[in-house]
């Protein structure tokens, strides 16, 4: 009887399998793909890909990345955000000896940036260290994973940290105009790749206990700025909202103003916290969960 029972479902993956195998033959023969009524519509990229089912990849892009974390017992996340054009200290290093050899001014001015700012790479791989160093020996459900956007830069850095000691860490990254890959430290059962930004930032809140903004870009400012929204409108629980890299967030973002000119109030200064120590950080959010 258990055999019996076991054939539809046997034969069900079989047809699942087949129809995509009959997509990628056709892919690899060089044949275009064209519109196909019969094609079975679980299977048909072009029915997938039309303005009308929109609504489906939505639901894919929230189901594949949520499925594949909680199998792997990814329930609880540290987001670390930041520039994806910070390199590690040893390329900035490589890039200020060509540029010098170069000759070129404006190569020399940049090199020489990247060199300043190469120090936020090497904080948060520290920073993640802690996280993932620390998390490994608490039980399963007390474990903290640390999860980025899955691209260079301050991402990789922190997938690094994690990876050094041994830990899995989580890689949300993003299709964009200009080709991004992901870091070669993100766990590959655990990197995936969305199209849609809303989607995106779900992911990011899902799973979130605490978020680290290291200096960064537009992107950067639009993830802390949403998160810190969320916490505030309490469309989401309190977490640790850490800005790490004190001068650059006063510099760039006056938030003093914002008060004072009665468009946020002051309590609302309380949800965030300015930072400038990898240890600072994490004890941040240990504080806050008496970890």
């Amino acid at each position: 009887m258990n055999n019996i029972e076991k054939i539809p479902q046997r034969l069900t993956e079989r047809r699942l399998a087949d129809a995509w195998a009959e997509l990628q033959n056709h892919s690899e023969q060089g044949n275009p793909l064209e519109a196909d009524a019969y094609r079975l519509a679980f299977a048909d990229p072009e029915f997938l890909l039309r303005r009308e089912t929109r609504g489906i990849r939505f639901q894919l892009e929230m189901l594949k990345p949520d499925l594949d974390q909680a199998e792997l017992g990814v329930e609880s996340t540290v987001v670390v955000f930041g520039s994806a054009r910070f390199p590690a200290p040893e390329d900035a290093q490589n890039s200020l000896r060509q540029a010098q050899l170069s000759g070129d001014a404006n190569a020399l001015a940049l090199a020489q940036r990247q060199v300043r700012n190469a120090h936020y790479y090497d904080q948060a791989r520290l920073f993640a260290r802690l996280v993932a160093g620390d998390s490994m020996h608490r039980r399963p459900e007390e474990r903290l994973f640390i999860a980025t956007g899955g691209g260079p830069g301050i991402m990789e850095a922190a997938n690094r940290g994690a990876h050094e000691v041994g830990a899995l860490s989580v890689g949300l990254n993003i299709a964009l105009p200009h080709e991004q890959r992901p870091n070669p430290y993100v766990t590959r059962s655990l990197s995936f790749k969305f199209h849609y930004f809303a989607l995106r930032k779900m992911h990011f809140m899902t799973r979130a206990k605490a978020l680290v903004a290291f200096p960064g870009g537009f992107g950067t400012l639009d993830e802390l700025f949403e998160v810190i929204t969320l916490v505030q409108t309490r469309k989401s629980k309190p977490v640790p909202i850490v800005l790490f890299g004190s001068a650059y967030w006063k510099r760039l973002i006056n938030i003093d103003a914002m008060v004072e000119e009665g468009v946020i109030a002051a309590e609302d200064l309380k949800l965030f916290q300015y930072v400038d120590e990898p240890e600072a950080a994490w004890a941040v959010i240990q504080r806050f969960y008496g970890l």
